[in-house]
């Protein structure tokens, strides 16, 4: 798409650059301070992407960069633009296809129109994140989802190793499966047929399978407990906040002061109950928004404390004496958990504060 001939704008103004990112190619709109269109341009992903959508800005200061999307495809571009010294805003994908269809007055779906429609939830959303350089945050990140995909990996090794026992052995072998305890069934295994010969070579593939899936998982861990340990980082203080957790928490959190209090940060993370109250009963159900990885963290430290001697117990008891269903007392010990893990959280920002004016 060739560039389309720019407006003039006021010296002076800022202007909004929306970006919607593809794999291959990535439309840019221009658009002023009273949500006009100024410019446009398509640019191909590739290493020249940086320099193309750099020069089509040049004319147009001061700007900031909307990218849809700036943790998924937009990453590259979101980090190589804040590389350069730009502003960048990470606008979330449901909000910039809210504003394409109620706001802009544009509801096709293509390129250009959703670059706009970026722009404009930038312009009207000013408390959207800014794009910061990657951070050990991000590193936490990595090693948390690569944890994540090992442990499904060995879950579906697992399952299927126990499928193929089952064939083998009657009644097969309990649940809770082992390497050790699939290599002790598998030497007492006598195959009978050609049929069974090649079941039980399958089931010594998989054996194989897992047993590496366990070596790499306790590695990736080790290498979270080196991350986490190098962080710096209080979380843990939290009962039932292991290295892996911590992970998950901080990689998932970033910057703790995009957050503006305890409520805004559990509402991110889903710990926030939705009120569902009919009449004279006032209830809340289960929130399905927000980050479900770090509700999922909150869920785990949550559990963690329910099946031990620890404060969060005594609150979980006590919602439950109060006519709370186990869900419910789940959900409001996870709110109270997510404020504790803020409140660390905060204090290791602001720790860090005072360390680099120390040493400045």
């Amino acid at each position: 798409m060739p560039a389309v001939a720019p407006r003039k704008t006021r010296k002076g103004n800022r202007v909004l650059i929306g970006i919607d990112p593809h794999k291959g190619s990535h439309t840019a709109v221009v658009v002023d301070r009273d949500e006009v269109e100024v410019a446009r341009v398509k640019v191909r992903a590739d290493r020249h992407q940086l320099a193309r959508l750099l020069e089509f800005a040049a004319p147009y200061g001061p700007r900031t960069w909307a990218i849809e999307s700036a943790g998924g495809l937009g990453y590259l571009l979101a980090q190589q633009l804040v590389a350069a010294g730009e502003p960048v805003i990470d606008v979330p994908a449901t909000l910039a296809s809210r504003v394409r269809l109620l706001g802009s007055g544009r509801g096709s779906k293509n390129d250009p129109n959703d670059a706009l429609s970026t722009a404009i939830a930038a312009l009207r959303h000013p408390d959207l994140r800014h794009v910061a350089k990657e951070d050990h945050a991000q590193v936490l990140a990595l090693l948390a989802r690569r944890h994540k995909n090992l442990t499904s990996l060995r879950t579906q090794a697992i399952c299927r190793l126990h499928a193929e026992l089952a064939t083998l052995m009657p009644g097969g072998m309990g649940r809770s499966l082992t390497a050790a305890k699939a290599a002790t069934a598998l030497a007492r295994i006598r195959p009978a047929t050609a049929v069974e010969t090649a079941r039980r070579q399958l089931a010594a593939d998989l054996l194989a399978d897992v047993r590496r899936l366990d070596v790499t998982l306790a590695e990736n861990t080790n290498r979270i407990r080196t991350a986490v340990k190098a962080a710096g980082t209080t979380v843990t203080d939290v009962y039932g906040v292991g290295p892996r957790v911590a992970a998950l928490v901080l990689g998932q959190t970033g910057d703790v002061r995009r957050f503006r209090s305890p409520d805004h940060y559990a509402a991110y993370n889903g710990t926030a109950p939705l009120e569902a109250s009919s009449g004279p009963r006032v209830r809340h159900r289960l929130n399905p928004r927000g980050n479900r990885q770090l509700n999922h963290a909150m869920h785990r430290i949550a559990v963690t404390q329910i099946r031990n001697d620890t404060a969060g117990r005594a609150y979980y008891d006590r919602k439950v004496a109060e006519g709370k269903s186990h869900k419910e007392a789940l959900r409001a010990l996870k709110r109270r958990v997510s404020d504790a893990v803020y409140r660390q959280l905060v204090a290791d920002a602001n720790t860090n504060d005072s360390n680099d004016l120390l040493t400045n």
